[in-house]
């Protein structure tokens, strides 16, 4: 087995990122819009028992967390679980988390792009949308650091926006300890599916994993800024989820449209309410511009194994990023925004995302056979399942229609290249 290109000599990519970079950009992708709006549709499937939801969640994604540490390090290369699946499990496990990841991200991007667009002028959500989208296109095709740069200022702003949210909310007069424990209005179902929702949240520390290529000293650095990135967010996640739910209960946070702005009117600081506001149009661009990032790079090592466009595959001379790939991304992204609203596929984003890890955790299992290795990746495993299943049914089966048409994209691209007589294992594996 081969593994992909590691360094600037190889691929034109540059190792410039250190741990504190690699953390942020994580944390730009986790501190997303997600905080901003799961919390109410998590309240509506578990009530007040979304905490535990929200427990679940995390330690699904830690066992994620820790098996796409040790991967990163062995295969420090773009693309994250699409490497890992062909590496460890084969060319197709590769391509379907690969695929899963680039068609349901892509799908993410636009949901975000319309989310800035919606905070920001709610009257043209869709032209600002397209303009959130160039920016960021602009920004990643700069070069990595300038991403990493701005991704920090975001990150900053997204933090402090939340820290005011908590502080608001428990020291409120309105805060009731009580409505934390107001019981599970969906029993254990209600919960599974209050962590999948909540699931989509936490995903962004994959984007650490998809830069390989472009992190410095990745055996160490990768497995350090996955679990700080993953730490800080829960914090964070767990402090905002206590505050406003203590505030609103679960019945209100469920029939919330916009809980944070909601809970800090309810703590009796309207004031604030625009701020919130500023902050979720921000988190959502910060989102945006990690998962253009993650996507174009998995674009990347997917065009050097020929599943997508060789062209794609081609890094830039000056900036060291897959510029094709990322204008093609970019592109496809500002045609949904502009033409689609599909913040309601968030969902099928989910599925995808889920059966990515469930490659990535797949993959884990190989590095290892004794037992106590093997006890995360198969949590991480069995629990990625159980939330993708416990998705809504229309997300389920829009994730597994994707899923499907990419199986049979694969199927057919192979009985092409052998009735041209071309390689059918275009690695070499």
């Amino acid at each position: 087995m081969t593994n992909a290109p590691a360094g600037p000599g190889t691929s034109g990519l540059r190792r410039t990122l250190g741990t504190g970079d690699a953390v942020v950009v994580g944390l730009g992708a986790m501190l997303g819009a997600g905080i901003f709006a799961a919390l109410a549709p998590a309240a509506r499937a578990a009530g007040s028992a979304l905490l535990l939801g929200l427990a679940v969640a995390a330690v699904v994604a830690y066992c994620n967390a820790g098996s796409s540490a040790r991967l990163a390090a062995l295969y420090p290369a773009s693309g994250g679980t699409y490497v890992y699946g062909r590496e460890r499990l084969g060319e197709f496990w590769g391509y379907l988390a690969g695929w899963a990841f680039v068609v349901g991200k892509t799908a993410s991007c636009a949901a975000m792009a319309l989310t800035v667009g919606a905070y920001v002028w709610p009257g043209q959500a869709h032209a600002v949308a397209v303009g959130a989208v160039v920016l960021v296109t602009a920004v990643d095709y700069g070069g990595v650091q300038k991403s990493a740069w701005v991704t920090r200022a975001i990150v900053g702003v997204v933090l402090a926006v939340l820290a005011s949210v908590v502080v608001v909310c428990l020291t409120s007069g309105d805060a009731d300890p009580g409505r934390l424990d107001e019981g599970a209005s969906g029993g254990a179902g209600g919960v599974l599916q209050a962590a999948g929702l909540l699931f989509f949240a936490f995903a962004g520390y994959a984007r650490i994993a998809t830069l390989g290529e472009e992190v410095r000293d990745p055996a160490r650095t990768i497995p350090r800024a996955v679990r700080v990135a993953l730490g800080i967010a829960l914090a964070a996640y767990a402090g905002v989820a206590v505050a406003v739910l203590s505030v609103l209960g679960a019945e209100s946070l469920g029939a919330s449209v916009a809980p944070l702005a909601d809970a800090v009117r309810a703590a009796g600081v309207p004031g604030l309410a625009p701020v919130v506001r500023v902050g979720a149009a921000v988190a959502a661009l910060g989102s945006l511009l990690a998962l253009l990032l993650g996507v174009s790079r998995t674009t990347l090592a997917m065009a050097r194994d020929r599943h997508l466009p060789g062209r794609l595959a081609a890094v830039h001379p000056r900036f060291h990023v897959p510029h094709r790939a990322t204008l093609a991304v970019g592109g496809v992204v500002a045609v949904l925004a502009a033409t689609v609203d599909v913040r309601g596929a968030v969902g099928f984003s989910s599925f995808g995302v889920l059966t990515y890890y469930a490659v990535a955790n797949a993959s884990a299992w190989t590095l290892r056979r004794d037992v106590a290795a093997r006890v995360a990746p198969a949590v991480g495993f069995a629990g990625c399942l159980a939330l993708a299943f416990s998705l809504p049914w229309t997300s389920v089966a829009a994730g597994a229609a994707v899923l499907c048409a990419g199986v049979v994209a694969y199927g057919v691209r192979k009985v092409w290249g052998r009735e041209q007589g071309d390689d059918p294992d275009p690695g070499g594996r």
